[in-house]
């Protein structure tokens, strides 16, 4: 990918609050922002990962606790880098907005603190996109180790109540036992 190319590979993001905008950022000019908008505003308020395609670009949305964190793209980056990028701005959002602070705020008031936040996420994830492919890698493996030690566990919890069954089940034989023993003891004497 050419320098002009990777630097037109994230081209605007914006955080917001339902859908009052609260900060965004951009080098560029187009209509991308309008569009930007209007998707916001057909979005489900659940939370959810979102992504629209249209006129080579995609538009991703990551909706998280009543804030939504977009980035709009060219198509030719992917999905790795614009996924990454959304959660490391929510996540710096939450470090610095969470528990309340953002959710007064004025719209478009955290544009002049967050804004430049919103650029440097960007020109991170467009500079590094080898450490983003591998941090999507390690969290796959994280999340299928996760999936397997879950398995697992459901097996041993599945095994410990077998195991009780059969516990109470000796038990009821050997009261059983005791029962009828004594009952034979009782007859022959």
């Amino acid at each position: 990918m050419g320098q002009d190319q990777n630097q037109r590979s994230l081209i605007y993001a914006f955080v917001s609050r339902g859908t009052v905008i609260l900060a965004e950022y951009t080098e560029f000019s187009g209509n991308f922002n309008t569009i930007a908008f209007q998707c916001l505003q057909k979005l489900p308020a659940s939370n959810n990962k979102f992504t629209y395609n249209c006129d080579g670009h995609t538009f991703n949305y990551l909706v998280d606790n009543g804030f939504t964190y977009c980035v709009v793209a060219d198509e030719s980056i992917g999905r790795q880098v614009p996924v990454a990028f959304l959660e490391r701005v929510k996540d710096d959002f939450v470090a610095k907005y969470g528990g309340g602070k953002a959710a007064t705020v004025a719209a478009n008031s955290l544009n002049k603190e967050f804004g430049s936040k919103l650029k440097e996420h960007m020109q991170y994830c467009v500079e590094h996109p080898e450490e983003i492919s591998k941090l999507a890698k390690v969290k796959a493996q994280v999340s299928e180790v996760k999936d397997v030690m879950m398995e697992n566990i459901e097996k041993v919890l599945d095994r410990g109540e077998k195991i009780e069954l059969l516990v109470d089940k000796t038990e009821n034989l050997h009261h059983q036992a005791g029962t009828r023993l004594q009952e034979f003891w009782d007859q022959n004497s």
